[in-house]
């Protein structure tokens, strides 16, 4: 019988369903995904996407599942407002939203772009404002009133993006908001913690807050910068957020955005969230986007690691010759093929074992002795040394047959 920890696909704990934790949770139902890859995620230094990469990485996003695609700011460039129509007419199940800034102009631009929804963005702090604009606290407050309305006019579902939420007190934020909300219009505010700087226990909080006072739908848009982005984000859909702001594999500024990869397997294998999303497609379309950003990720990195499924130890080597028959997550916390990623494979290193001689000598058909291939293991280990780096094939090859031709025949 599987548990919702553990299936066929995954293992998790079940410490995350145990009923004390389950209570605290309020997950609203038909959460949504919205990527902002095309527009936050191409602020990463030095990224670049044209205008026929964007349309082929909306397509990427739409076979994912996306529910929203959030396809540029005109106002950066034509090539940006040209690749926006681009998207909106593809007819894309993803709901397709521009980005702006507080200038009403710039709503009619992505009116015209075939946009069904638009992203409207000022600082929330009157330090941002103050010094990172220079404007006064009225301009702004004037300038998010008018934008928000005329967006409202466009018959554009508007979310308003409040930049630097979470360095801004409290009360003041949703003094701030509102205002907007009354005065002005949004059908959905996002919390922004621009700089990461904010922690799960005060995300929850506040979530919880800012829905009791504005009666308003929460998005939420982390940053890694203190690597907590995931952790955040997880945390305000548990509180009754009901959008997260993600981009592929967590391109973005600084230290990235949040990696939709991470928090949608975080919401199905450890609380039991599915958000319809294609998470079979993962690998292909992570290397895809980064292939076109030239952004190279760590060997290791979750879900989309190239060598997240390779193991060297030879500890590990022999867990998986164990068990990978029968119980395949005895090592593993989900399925290789979960997220598209190649099986699980044992390689050869310095911190290979008796299990990993075990297992190549079986592959390449070689019968040999406990003493033979503790002989391996050293010229292996010593191999490894030297390259400072995995062994190939042809290299274990050449000490097989190094070791082989050492050893005096029986009589």
């Amino acid at each position: 019988m599987q548990e919702p920890w553990k299936t066929d696909k995954w293992f998790s704990s079940p410490w995350s369903y145990l009923p004390e934790v389950q209570q605290q949770y309020t997950f609203r139902p038909n959460l949504k995904i919205h990527d902002v890859t095309l527009r936050d995620g191409e602020q990463q230094t030095a990224v670049v996407f044209r205008r026929e990469e964007k349309v082929a990485i909306a397509k990427k996003l739409d076979s994912l599942g996306i529910h929203r695609i959030e396809a540029g700011m005109p106002a950066v460039s034509p090539q940006d407002k040209a690749a926006i129509s681009d998207i909106s007419a593809l007819g894309l199940k993803a709901e397709i939203f521009g980005f702006a800034r507080c200038i009403p102009a710039e709503i009619d631009v992505i009116k015209s772009c075939g946009c069904s929804g638009v992203v409207i963005e000022i600082p929330a702090s009157d330090h941002m404002i103050k010094y990172g604009y220079g404007w006064a606290i009225e301009r702004a407050m004037k300038a998010s009133i008018e934008t928000t309305l005329a967006a409202k006019a466009a018959g554009l579902y508007t979310v308003f993006f409040t930049i630097d939420a979470t360095r801004t007190e409290l009360n003041r934020f949703l003094d701030i908001v509102e205002q907007v909300a009354t005065e002005g219009h949004m059908d959905a505010l996002t919390i922004a913690d621009t700089m990461g700087v904010c922690t799960p226990a005060a995300v929850s909080f506040v979530v919880k807050k800012v829905i009791d006072r504005l009666k308003k739908p929460v998005e939420i848009h982390c940053h890694q910068d203190f690597g907590l982005g995931v952790a955040n984000t997880v945390a305000a859909l548990a509180a009754g957020a009901s959008v997260a702001h993600t981009t592929i594999t967590g391109l973005g500024e600084r230290a990235g955005n949040v990696p939709v990869e991470d928090v949608v397997m975080s919401l199905l294998c450890l609380h039991g969230v599915n958000l319809g999303i294609n998470t079979e497609k993962f690998v292909e379309v992570s290397r895809f986007v980064m292939d076109l950003a030239k952004v190279t990720q760590p060997p290791n990195r979750p879900i989309v690691g190239e060598k997240l499924y390779e193991v060297e130890s030879g500890i590990i080597a022999g867990w998986v010759r164990l068990a990978r028959k029968d119980h395949p997550l005895e090592y593993v916390p989900f399925a290789p093929e979960l997220v598209g990623q190649k099986p699980v494979s044992i390689v050869l290193g310095k911190n290979s074992g008796p299990p990993s001689m075990e297992e190549w000598c079986e592959k390449l058909g070689v019968t040999a002795s406990d003493e033979e291939r503790m002989a391996m293991l050293q010229l292996v280990k010593a191999k490894s040394f030297e390259k400072k780096d995995l062994l190939t094939a042809d290299e274990f090859k050449a000490i097989v047959e190094k070791v082989l031709q050492k050893t005096p025949a029986s009589t």
